[in-house]
C-alpha cells in the first residue's frame, strides 16, 4: 500500500516534472517562433515580384514599369514578363527566372535546334524537314513537332540549348516536349538570338525562323502582336496548354521591329481559368508595350 502512494507520488512527481519540460518546450519554442515570424514578414514583403525596367532613354523606364505594372493590376494566374528593346537599350523583367511548362513556344528552340544541326553538318534542310517546320511553326501543328523532337532526340535539344546559353530551361522527358520547362530569361535569349548576327545561327537561318513565325495563321496572332504600331514587322509564336495543376498556361513570344525600335516581348503565364483569359492578360501588358516604345 505504502509502495503504491509512493509509486503514486512518484508519478504525480514525474507527471509535473513533464509537464513543466513541455511548458518550458512550449516556451522556449513560442519565444523562438515569434522573432522569426517577425523577422521572416518583411523578407516575404521584399521578394514579392516587382517589374523591373532599365532603359538608356530618359523617363522610359519608369513609364514602362508603370504601365505593365498597372496592366498587371488584378489579374489573376502566375505572370512573368520580359522586354529588350536593342534601340533604346531597354530592358524590362518580372518573374524572368521562374519555370513554366512551355506547351507550344517551345517549337522555336525545336526550329532553332534543327536549323543549328544542319548547320554543324554542312547541309541544307530536307523537303520532309522544310514541311514539317512549316507545320510546327504556323500552323502549330503538334505531330511535325513530335516528329522533329524524335528525330533530334536530346542529345541535339540538349546542344542547341548549351550553345545558344539556355541554362535555364530543362527539355520535357519521354517525348512531352510541351512540358519543357522556360524561363522569360531563356526565351529573351533565343528572341535576341533570331534576330541579330551571332555564331549560333546564321543569318539564313535566323531569316527562315522570322519568316515562319510572321506567317502564323491568323487565328494565332494573338499575344504579344496585339497594339503593334502599323509599319512594324511581326514575328510571333504561342503556346497554350491546360492541365490539373495551375490551370491553363498560355504564353506568347514576339519580335517586333520598324518605328525606329527592334524589340522582342516574352510574357508567360499559368494560374489561368481559361485560356481567353490568359490571353487578355497577355494582350494587356504588350499593348502598353508597344504603345510607351512608339511614344519614345
Amino acid at each position: 500500500m505504502t509502495h503504491g502512494t509512493s509509486s503514486g507520488t512518484s508519478s504525480k512527481k514525474t507527471t509535473g516534472a513533464r509537464r513543466a519540460r513541455a511548458l518550458l518546450a512550449v516556451g522556449v519554442g513560442a519565444g523562438v517562433l515569434i522573432p522569426s515570424v517577425a523577422a521572416a514578414t518583411p523578407a516575404a514583403a521584399a521578394v514579392t515580384p516587382t517589374v523591373s525596367c532599365t532603359s538608356a532613354k530618359a523617363g522610359l523606364a519608369d513609364k514602362l514599369k508603370r504601365d505593365i505594372t498597372a496592366a498587371l493590376a488584378n489579374r489573376k494566374g502566375t505572370i512573368a514578363v520580359g522586354l529588350y528593346d536593342r534601340s533604346t537599350n531597354t530592358t524590362c523583367t518580372l518573374r524572368a527566372s521562374s519555370a513554366f511548362d512551355s506547351a507550344s513556344v517551345v517549337k522555336v528552340t525545336v526550329l532553332a535546334t534543327l536549323l543549328w544541326d544542319a548547320k554543324k553538318h554542312d547541309r541544307y534542310l530536307t523537303d520532309r524537314e522544310v514541311a514539317l517546320a512549316k507545320a510546327m511553326i504556323t500552323k502549330s501543328d503538334n505531330d511535325a513537332t513530335s516528329k522533329l523532337w524524335k528525330q533530334l532526340g536530346m542529345t541535339k535539344i540538349k546542344g542547341f540549348l548549351a550553345a545558344a546559353g539556355m541554362t535555364q530551361t530543362k527539355p520535357g522527358a519521354n517525348g512531352y516536349w510541351g512540358l519543357t520547362q522556360i524561363t522569360v530569361t531563356d526565351e529573351q535569349k533565343l528572341l535576341k538570338l533570331i534576330t541579330a548576327r551571332n555564331s549560333v545561327l546564321s543569318d539564313n537561318s535566323r531569316a527562315y525562323i522570322l519568316k515562319l513565325m510572321g506567317q502564323v495563321v491568323s487565328s494565332q496572332r494573338w499575344g504579344t502582336p496585339y497594339g503593334v504600331p502599323s509599319g512594324v514587322t511581326v514575328a510571333v509564336k504561342n503556346g497554350w496548354l491546360q492541365r490539373s495543376t495551375h490551370g491553363w498556361r498560355v504564353h506568347s513570344v514576339g519580335a517586333f521591329k520598324g518605328g525606329g525600335h527592334d524589340y522582342m516581348i516574352t510574357v508567360l503565364t499559368h494560374g489561368n481559368s481559361t485560356m481567353n483569359y490568359g490571353i487578355t492578360t497577355i494582350q494587356g501588358v504588350a499593348k502598353v508595350i508597344h504603345r510607351d516604345l512608339a511614344a519614345s
